[in-house]
C-alpha cells in the first residue's frame, strides 16, 4: 500500500510511550494497536466487546503477545480512573456507529457517545491531566452540506441522534482542553474503510456489507448511487490519529479528515466489482427508515490538518478494496 510521509521523529515519540485506546479491539483501534506494537509502544486495549459494537478479538491475533486488553465498558466508572492514571496517550475510539440503531435506541447512544466520553474525560481530569487525548469525531454532525468541500467552518446540523451525541462528545473534548489544559483534539473522519471492518452488517459502513456480498457471490444493493462522498483507507487514518498526537499545534484544535479522492456511490460499486474481477448490484431508492437521516453529497475539506501535520491520505480508492478483499477472502469465517 502507498504510505503517507511521516515525521522521522513519529517512532521516538511512540516508542516506550504508554498508550491506552478505547474501542482497542475494534476496526480502527486494532489497526492502531498494530502501528503501535510496531513502534515499540506499551499499549493498552480497552473495549467491551458487546456484539453490536464492532470488537473482534480476531483483529489483534497476530499482536496478542504484544498488547494488554481489558475487557470493559467505558459506562461503567469503576476502574476508570485505574485505566488512565498511567497512560501518555489515550486513543478515544469506543463508540456507538449505527445511525438507525441511534434512532432506535437513543438513550443507549447517549450514555456511550456523550455520557460515557464525559465520564472518560473525568477521570483523566483527577489523575492524569497530562494525558494527551485524540477523539474519535465524525462528519455526521455536520448533517446536509450547505456546501462542498466541507470545511470546519460549516454549520453543525446533526440529522441523526447519533450526529448530536457524537458533537457533544466532541465538544466535551475541546472544553477539557480549554478549562482544565488537557491536550485534547478531534478528528471529524469521513467514512472510514479497510481490512477488519464490520462486515457482518451495515452498522459501521454500508462498504463492508458489499465486500461481503462480492465475495459470497450476491449482488448488492446501491442506494440512489450519485451521491458524492470521499473514503479514508484505515492505514492512513491511523497516520492520522498519531500525528495529531505528537504535533503540538494540534491540541484543542478540531480537524476534517477526508479521503485520497472523491467518488460516487455507483462509481465505488464499479470499481469494487472491478478489482474483485466479477459481481453485480442493483440500484435501488432509499428505503425510508434511511432517506430520513441521508445527509446526500459529502466530501471533505481536509487542508487545516494537511498544514498542520503534513498528513495526506495516500491510499488510491482501488488498492484499499483490493486489500480489503485480499484480508476477508483469507479471514471470512472470523467476521461473520
Amino acid at each position: 500500500m502507498t504510505e503517507t510521509a511521516i515525521p522521522a521523529d513519529l517512532a521516538r515519540a511512540f516508542k516506550g510511550a504508554r498508550v491506552m485506546i478505547t474501542g482497542g479491539l475494534g476496526f480502527i483501534g486494532s489497526a492502531m494497536a498494530r502501528r503501535l506494537a510496531d513502534l515499540g509502544s506499551d499499549v493498552l486495549l480497552v473495549d467491551s466487546l458487546i456484539p453490536e459494537y464492532g470488537g473482534n478479538p480476531f483483529n489483534i491475533e497476530e499482536i496478542r503477545d504484544r498488547v494488554r486488553v481489558n475487557i470493559s465498558d467505558i459506562r461503567d466508572t469503576h476502574g476508570l480512573r485505574r485505566l488512565v492514571a498511567d497512560r501518555d496517550y489515550l486513543f478515544n475510539l469506543a463508540g456507538q456507529t449505527s445511525h438507525l440503531d441511534s434512532m432506535s435506541e437513543p438513550v443507549t447512544d447517549l450514555e456511550i457517545n456523550c455520557l460515557a466520553q464525559l465520564t472518560l474525560l473525568e477521570a483523566c481530569r483527577a489523575v492524569n491531566p497530562k494525558i494527551n487525548i485524540v477523539f474519535a469525531s465524525t462528519r455526521q454532525i455536520y448533517g446536509k452540506p450547505d456546501y462542498l468541500p466541507v470545511d470546519e467552518q460549516h454549520l453543525l446540523r446533526p440529522v441523526d441522534v447519533n450526529g448530536v451525541n457524537k458533537m457533544a462528545g466532541e465538544a466535551y473534548h475541546i472544553l477539557y482542553h480549554n478549562v482544565y489544559g488537557i491536550r485534547t483534539c478531534a478528528l471529524r473522519l469521513t467514512n472510514t474503510y479497510g481490512p477488519r471492518m464490520r462486515i457482518k452488517d451495515a452498522r459501521q459502513t454500508f462498504v463492508g456489507i458489499w465486500l461481503r456480498a462480492v465475495m459470497e457471490g450476491r449482488p448488492f444493493e446501491v442506494w440512489g448511487g450519485e451521491q458524492l462522498r470521499d473514503f479514508t483507507y484505515v492505514d492512513d487514518a491511523v497516520d492520522a490519529f498519531l500525528l495529531a498526537a505528537v504535533t503540538p499545534a494540534a491540541s484543542g484544535r478540531i480537524f476534517n479528515i477526508g479521503g485520497e479522492s472523491v467518488i460516487s456511490l455507483r462509481q465505488l460499486a464499479d470499481a469494487l466489482v472491478e478489482v474483485n474481477g466479477g459481481g453485480r448490484y442493483e440500484i435501488r431508492e432509499f428505503p425510508a427508515e434511511r432517506k430520513r437521516i441521508d445527509i446526500g453529497d459529502y466530501y471533505a475539506a481536509d487542508g487545516l490538518f494537511r498544514t498542520a501535520t503534513g498528513w495526506r491520505a495516500a491510499t488510491p480508492i482501488r488498492e484499499g478494496l483490493a486489500a480489503s478483499l485480499d484480508f476477508f477472502r483469507k479471514n471470512l469465517d472470523h467476521y461473520l
